[in-house]
């Protein structure tokens, strides 16, 4: 699995390629955004793992930009901003995951090993999920809903995929997470990405499809 690590900071550059090689990681890096924008760009990489502020193009900013221009490299947030605006800034512009400063190099490990599983195990052919007017087609990686084509994030895909596999079960947070995540996840990190598929799948249209159910979890089903 090739990484580009993207961080201004010289000392936590060195001490996470060494950790990351020493698990069998090829590592490439770069001390600012605008570098590593060209970098995703031009090379082939399994993952992006990326600090948020950094010269030249922020981590925000680098991953709005590549979504735009069609990069899908899935992508590892770092930063010290742990608020949940700057999460949700963080996942409307196309980000993964987000890991906050400081963290222990297990985690990120844990985290990147996760990531890479997922990608493993992809499916192919032309599956499709269906549920009231929502399709998801597994072999296109589309979404549409009453024929309008929603745009979504991979990690926004795949807990849409799980919802859809699970139709009207109840799902505990710990479900999601184990299941769409592969390590235990914060409360905050499913909330968050619950209300960002809320927001495409079901603000501009009458029915809505994800329900809270309280104290529980979360179902899809129709009103």
């Amino acid at each position: 699995m090739k990484i580009l690590l993207i961080e201004d900071e010289q000392k936590t550059v060195q001490s996470l390629k060494q950790g990351l090689e020493e698990n069998g990681f090829e590592v490439e890096f770069c001390y600012d955004g605008l570098m590593g924008k060209h970098l995703a760009k031009k090379k082939q990489f399994q993952l992006i793992v990326s600090d948020v502020i950094m010269p030249g193009l922020n981590g925000i900013e680098l991953c709005r930009e590549l979504r735009n221009e069609g990069v899908q490299t899935p992508i590892l947030l770092l930063t010290a901003l742990g608020e949940l605006e700057d999460k949700l800034l963080g996942f409307e512009v196309g980000a993964d995951d987000y890991l906050i400063k400081p963290f222990e190099f297990q985690e990120l490990l844990a985290r990147i090993k996760a990531m890479s599983r997922r990608m493993q195990g992809v499916q192919m052919g032309g599956n499709l999920l269906r549920f009231a007017d929502l399709t998801l087609d597994l072999d296109a990686k589309t979404v549409f809903r009453s024929e309008k084509k929603i745009e979504l994030t991979a990690k926004e895909f795949a807990l849409l995929e799980y919802l859809l596999r699970n139709q009207g079960k109840v799902l505990s947070k710990d479900d999601i997470a184990e299941k769409v995540w592969d390590y235990e996840s914060s409360t905050n990190l499913i909330e968050v990405y619950i209300t960002l598929l809320r927001k495409k799948i079901d603000k501009d249209f009458p029915t809505r499809l994800i329900h809270n159910v309280y104290g529980m979890g979360y179902v899809l089903k129709s009103e």
